[in-house]
């Protein structure tokens, strides 16, 4: 449950940058995966995959950043770094 809603929560930031920007497709997304989001890169992807299905992000090329500190404040979440959009 804890990933579905951290996914949940970053598609809704993601969304919401995309709108203001104006934008008609997301391209793009970069993120940082937290020690303890319990998220690998390709464990993101499948949850990524499914939350933006039907969505301006379906098809998003993802990169992921992933980090090793389980002392670092964010280290139980993870972090939208960018997105790149097509207008």
């Amino acid at each position: 449950m804890h990933e579905a809603s951290l996914m949940k929560s970053l598609m809704a930031k993601i969304l919401d940058v995309a709108e203001k920007e104006g934008a008609k497709r997301i391209t793009a997304v970069e993120v940082w995966l937290g020690a303890l989001s319990h998220m690998t890169p390709g464990h993101f992807r499948e949850h990524f995959n499914v939350a933006a299905k039907g969505s301006i992000a379906e098809g998003a090329e993802l990169a992921t950043e992933v980090s090793e500190d389980i002392d670092d404040p964010n280290a139980e979440t993870i972090l939208l770094k960018s997105i790149e959009t097509e207008e």
